[in-house]
């Protein structure tokens, strides 16, 4: 790169192949003021002495939700529900880290090397940008004890934040996240998750409270400064078809923008996916929704649906196993957390998509 050659393993983001909003643009508007520095300190091997500025520490999976789209890894609280209801595969060695021996090493590094790296950048006035992600990052102790330090030195004014956040916790032992944190630092930015109002987004996110979340929202708006401090996460679900409207219009009662994605399909048993209804009936129902959409993020991901594959069209031999797999996994889950809404009963909604589910076998 210091050569002017480009490797062929950045093309993705130098091309702009997956998108055209790409880190490369981020960091280059962040840091540019340091572009002289990293010249003065980086040799011809490509080794620097300079020290980290920018943080992107996800410190556990320490969650207070049991969203239907995420898992273990990145949910404690899921994975108490797993290990209670001893619903982990220890044969699969991508539950390894959950094992006790492992998971006690985890802990250690995450306190003994991680948190003190971090520690010791906030003491040294390094901190110019932190990514607060998780798990939940407002349920971390160490997101308000270094928050709070940071701007207790002074340091908040060179600050960005950005955060991922359930928004269901905005204060911690007598520290507000508005008033003591976001109003002291120069600049953040809150996407704030949501994939469903009401009682269809309480069943996808196990754990939301809407009103609760409503509220602690329209409190963020009070001290806005410009339109995209605060966004809508709002990731598609196939109960989450059925929210595209009052997604939108909530987006326009509180003026804010939408930042829209669709559940990934990595396997054949993704039923919470658009994707996994076949291909006529999909294109059906993106026509019919989004005649409602002003937003292009939520028109874009809509759009995408009818291009992506479904999961039928992706794996044509294992569809039919895979979504009857997928159909157990949501009736147990839905089982085990004594749900009395279910997807059933919101897919109801569109008879053509009930009969569909109807007709996955689940025995």
């Amino acid at each position: 790169m210091m050569a002017g050659e480009l490797p062929p393993e950045c093309e993705v983001c130098d091309k702009k192949l997956l998108n055209t909003d790409v880190y490369r643009d981020y960091f280059w508007h962040m840091f540019k003021h340091h572009y002289a520095e990293i010249w003065n300190n980086t040799n011809e091997s490509g080794a620097t002495s300079m020290q980290p500025i920018s943080w992107d520490y996800r410190f556990s999976n320490l969650c207070n939700f049991k969203c239907r789209t995420c898992g273990d890894m990145l949910s404690s609280a899921w994975e108490t529900e797993q290990r209670k209801n001893n619903m982990i595969n220890w044969d699969n060695p991508k539950n390894n880290w959950m094992r006790p021996e492992i998971k006690k090493n985890i802990i250690a590094f995450q306190e003994d090397s991680i948190e003190n790296e971090f520690r010791k950048a906030v003491e040294d006035h390094r901190v110019e940008e932190i990514y607060w992600v998780g798990g939940e990052p407002l349920m971390y102790e160490q997101h308000w004890r270094y928050m709070n330090r940071i701007v207790e030195l002074g340091d908040g004014p060179k600050l960005y934040a950005r955060y991922n956040t359930n928004l269901s916790r905005v204060e911690y032992k007598g520290i507000d996240f508005y008033t003591d944190i976001l109003q002291n630092i120069r600049d953040y930015q809150i996407c704030a998750s949501l994939d469903g109002t009401g009682e269809i987004g309480e069943y996808i996110r196990t754990g939301l409270d809407y009103n609760q979340w409503l509220e602690n929202f329209k409190r963020g708006l009070d001290i806005i400064r410009y339109t995209r401090q605060w966004r809508i996460d709002f990731t598609l679900t196939l109960p989450g078809l059925f929210e595209i409207d009052r997604i939108q219009q909530l987006a326009d009662e509180l003026g804010v923008e939408i930042l829209a994605k669709t559940v990934f399909t990595f396997t054949p048993d993704v039923v919470l996916s658009p994707l996994a209804l076949p291909r006529e009936i999909l294109d059906r129902k993106v026509d019919e929704i989004i005649k409602c959409v002003s937003s292009s993020a939520l028109r874009d991901v809509l759009l995408q649906l009818k291009q992506r594959p479904t999961i039928e069209e992706q794996w044509p031999d294992e569809y039919r196993k895979g979504i009857q797999k997928g159909k157990r996994r949501i009736l147990e889950l839905e089982h085990i957390r004594k749900d009395q809404f279910t997807l059933d009963m919101i897919l109801q909604r569109d008879n053509e998509i009930h009969e569909w589910w109807q007709n996955i076998r689940s025995d």
